[in-house]
């Protein structure tokens, strides 16, 4: 059993405005997110956020949505809400973020699939060399993700566990692309109207 956690709680301090509610082809970016994962074989969909709206569209896809209430403790309080939250039988944690666009459900399974078929205490995409998001955690790790604090998330956890972990390596860069300037969401919508071309 693998569950997936969406972390939707950031400031989105470098945007300027909450950007998970930017439309792409007439979708807010978390939107797209949510549905994207809600397609995969994940067996449990749990969305971390701190605003009306987004919750509103957790509860529109039927997913489990939980209010961080104190979101400037940075994005381990949304990691620790998270797992928390999840079922005591799952195997590994999947990390998401809300302003990654261009994932799809074929490569969320792709990386379901390796860390199924290993051993090991992570597995991480690689776009272009560069490793990115999202994220499966083993279980095994529950105490260390529950201890984690500020905003340095996961990345602190994988340094921790050195050359434990499988990295996936995905053709095409455009799916680890993530939002968090204006021109970074100018770009976006570019890359979507090659991709309906």
């Amino acid at each position: 059993m693998i569950t997936g956690i969406i972390l939707a709680s950031g400031f989105s301090r470098r945007m300027g405005t909450n950007k998970l509610l930017l439309s792409i082809d007439g979708i807010p970016l978390i939107e797209r997110v949510i549905s994207i994962v809600s397609r995969s074989k994940l067996d449990e969909i749990i969305l971390v956020c701190a605003c009306d709206i987004v919750e509103e569209l957790g509860n529109n896809y039927g997913i489990k949505v939980i209010r961080n209430t104190t979101p400037e403790l940075g994005q381990s309080c949304s990691i620790k809400l998270g797992v928390g939250k999840s079922s005591p039988h799952t195997d590994g944690f999947m990390f998401f973020v809300g302003d990654q666009p261009f994932i799809t459900e074929d490569m969320i399974d792709s990386l379901i699939d390796s860390f199924e078929m290993s051993n090991c205490n992570a597995v991480v995409p690689l776009y272009n060399g560069t490793r990115g998001n999202p994220v499966i955690f083993s279980s095994k790790l529950r105490d260390k993700l529950l201890s984690l604090t500020g905003d340095i998330g996961g990345r602190k956890l994988l340094k921790e566990i050195g050359t434990d972990v499988v990295e996936v390596s995905f053709d095409s860069e455009m799916q680890g692309f993530d939002i968090d300037t204006q021109e970074e969401y100018r770009t976006a919508l570019i890359l979507q109207q090659k991709l309906q071309k």
